[in-house]
């Protein structure tokens, strides 16, 4: 469940929990072999088109090996307004959108969620600091729930990077 490195114990990906888009409590130790890819995401920000490759990439390889996570979240301009009820018909309706969605939540300030204080601070994760700078920050997590890299913003869902990552190459 959490590893040691020099005497230090970090927490992995299995010791979470959030609460889905439908208000329903989900436990992250239910991933346990798979590659996960969480995503803060938002629905009126220039990238909100990132949702399409996102979908893409679930429907070419989510499986029991790999699954996307995405958080909706209203830190940066305001640019997820709505409720989770709207969010989630805004990512159905216009993007297709299959891949689990959480509840809205604070990627970032005093009201961060757990799981994005372990990975965002190289203390908690033993990896990396990665404060989100962004709406659509990726995080690769791997099969054993530990931290693994993370792609800004900008970077395509499908980059070569993260693809490689997915493969396994």
């Amino acid at each position: 469940m959490t590893t040691i490195t020099n005497a230090q114990v970090y927490k992995n990906l299995y010791d979470f929990s959030a609460s889905t888009i439908d208000g329903k409590p989900f436990d992250f130790s239910v991933l346990r072999g798979k590659k996960v890819l969480i995503v803060n995401t938002a629905s009126k920000c220039g990238l909100t088109p990132q949702y399409e490759k996102l979908e893409a990439l679930y429907k070419k390889y989510g499986d029991d090996r790999f699954i996307i996570i995405g958080f909706p979240s209203n830190d940066f301009l305001k640019q997820e307004p709505g409720t989770n009820e709207e969010i989630r018909e805004f990512c159905t309706v216009n993007y297709g959108v299959t891949f689990p969605l959480m509840s809205k939540i604070s990627v970032k300030g005093k009201d961060m969620h757990p799981l994005y204080k372990w990975m965002t601070s190289k203390n908690e994760n033993g990896v990396l600091d990665a404060p989100v700078t962004w709406n659509f920050q990726k995080f690769m997590i791997s099969e054993e729930g530990q931290l693994i890299d993370m792609a800004p913003p900008k970077e395509s869902p499908d980059s070569e990077r993260i693809i490689k990552w997915i493969e396994g190459k």
